[in-house]
């Protein structure tokens, strides 16, 4: 029983077990991360152990906004109270969660940054290179690990959160990769002539590392906020365009209205066709099965396309 529970907590064929996995062994990498970085006297192993934790909070933080909008979509696990206050439902927390991922992550690099220099300007830091390497080859191991299990399953759920997730355990997996050449370096230089830029590795790589991945969440940032202030995408506006010209001219209306955006996972649609006020009489089946046809047209039904469909004589309910 305990253990059918537990594979079903960390099932790798839901959006919500994947990231539950990722939280658990970012949590593992976060602790070891810190605890070798304070023994090591490293500070870019301590930043990654933080650059982790942050990413797990994160990685909650997304689990929940997941939880919440698989529930509502499939009507399950939702009070009716939170149904009166979010009647649209919680598409619009996903990119607010992304952009904060995003935001979060890019400033504990910059920090980061500004701290390498300023240690590079001071004479650098020692630190044990041997505890070192133990735990970069450690974290590589799991970064890696990870990311391949969760690019195979987010094959199948096509997840924006997964998809963000495994971005952001590839780039701890380059970072380690970066940290452990720097600490081989280091390491095979001690009792030698090169022994002098032992203290500058550890702020030099750090600052290498965060001049790398500071741009990286940039394109998940840009499109969070597209999808914030409801950016109509061009793709899906010319398909629906496409879509109800084609209606117009079959069924003889006048013209009509579209208004599209996208929310997170969501596909929000809005028609409105101008009906000639000369037309024929329909009853509401009818209108019905007339909104039923353009809803297949436009295609993606699914719980996360919203779709309004308005028959109207009087363009000034449509502009």
């Amino acid at each position: 029983m305990g253990e059918a529970k537990q594979h079903a907590f960390f099932n790798l064929t839901s959006e919500q077990g994947v990231l539950r996995t990722s939280i658990a062994a970012t949590l593992f990498i976060a602790a070891i991360g810190i605890g070798f970085g304070l023994a090591s006297g490293s500070f870019s192993i301590a930043f990654d152990g933080v650059y982790s934790l942050v990413d797990a909070s994160m990685s909650g933080l997304s689990l929940m906004v997941v939880r919440l909008i698989t529930s509502y979509a499939t009507a399950t696990n939702v009070s009716r109270k939170m149904r009166e206050r979010f009647t649209m439902g919680f598409w619009h927390l996903e990119p607010m969660v992304l952009a904060l991922n995003g935001i979060l992550l890019t400033s504990v690099a910059i920090y980061a940054l500004i701290n390498a220099v300023s240690s590079l300007l001071e004479g650098g830091r020692t630190l044990a290179f041997d505890l070192a390497l133990v735990y970069a080859v450690l974290t590589v191991s799991v970064c890696a690990a990870i990311a391949a299990v969760e690019n195979r399953a987010n094959r199948r759920i096509g997840s924006d959160f997964l998809r963000m997730d495994i971005n952001g355990w590839i780039m701890s997996a380059g970072i380690t990769t970066a940290l452990l050449v720097a600490f081989c370096i280091g390491f095979f230089v001690q009792g030698t002539t090169w022994e002098w830029i032992s203290p500058y590795i550890d702020p030099a790589v750090l600052a290498l590392v965060c001049l790398v991945i500071i741009p990286m969440p940039m394109a998940v940032i840009r499109q969070a906020m597209a999808d914030i202030f409801l950016v109509t995408p061009g793709d899906f506006k010319r398909h629906v365009d496409r879509v109800a010209q084609a209606f117009v001219e079959k069924h003889g209306f006048l013209s009509y209205r579209a208004y599209v955006a996208k929310v997170g996972r969501s596909r929000e649609v809005e028609l409105y066709f101008i009906v000639p006020e000369t037309d024929e009489a329909r009853t509401i089946r009818q209108w019905d099965a007339l909104r039923e046809e353009i809803g297949n047209a436009v295609g993606g039904a699914g719980p996360d396309r919203w779709i309004t469909v308005v028959f109207t004589a009087d363009t000034e309910w449509a502009d």
